[in-house]
């Protein structure tokens, strides 16, 4: 999962770094290979510490929250817990539609068994062949690797986000071939998430008030 972490007001310290690093590994255990990117604002303001954070997960799920306090650790630590609470949500929408799963394919049946069914036999199911049973194990098997091997974090370079109307943002990210954009509301100076939906048109996350 990238990570983008910006600055405003304030330098990006190595102890900073490393601190939104060690509180984003508890995002990272909970996304597990489902996150794209994580976009972390610092920002310093006259008695407080501010720290916006939008995570982008597959499927196009996007979660943000704000959160201020007048240390990094506490405003990170209340950030972190504001997202893994929407995350919870969105994984359970996941397991709900991996439980449900594609339909099952019908089999036809054979006159054989048609017959047994006549004579009020107890109906046969055809069963997954050898080698798809083999396959789908393989599949398991490879799945549960994944989820024991490690996450990182992957550092990206520092960017400032533009100042810009919704807009143009929305001008912005049609010449691009992205999904989303992150930027700064040139209105309120909060960071707003727009994404181009599957349809074609582009949805906007507005951060709460």
């Amino acid at each position: 999962m990238r990570v983008d972490l910006t600055g405003r007001h304030v330098e990006i310290s190595p102890g900073l770094r490393r601190l939104v690093e060690r509180k984003l590994q508890k995002v990272h255990r909970q996304v597990n290979n489902a996150g794209v990117s994580a976009t972390v604002v610092v920002t310093k303001e006259k008695v407080n510490n501010v720290v916006e954070l939008t995570l982008h997960a597959r499927g196009e799920q996007f979660m943000h929250a704000v959160a201020k306090a007048g240390a990094w650790e506490t405003a990170m630590t209340n950030v972190v817990a504001k997202v893994l609470h929407q995350l919870e949500k969105t994984k359970g929408i996941w397991k709900e539609r991996k439980r449900r799963g594609p339909a099952a394919r019908s089999v036809k049946t054979p006159r054989s068994a048609r017959r047994a069914q006549s004579r009020g036999a107890a109906p046969v199911t055809a069963g997954p062949a050898p080698a798809e049973r083999g396959e789908n194990r393989a599949e398991r098997a490879a799945g549960r690797a994944r989820e024991r091997a490690p996450r990182r974090v992957v550092r990206a370079q520092r960017y400032s986000l533009k100042p810009m109307t919704v807009d143009e943002a929305a001008l912005e990210l049609e010449g691009q071939k992205n999904r989303f954009l992150v930027f700064r509301d040139a209105g309120t100076d909060a960071v707003n998430v727009l994404y181009r939906r599957d349809d074609g048109q582009f949805a906007l996350i507005e951060p709460e008030a």
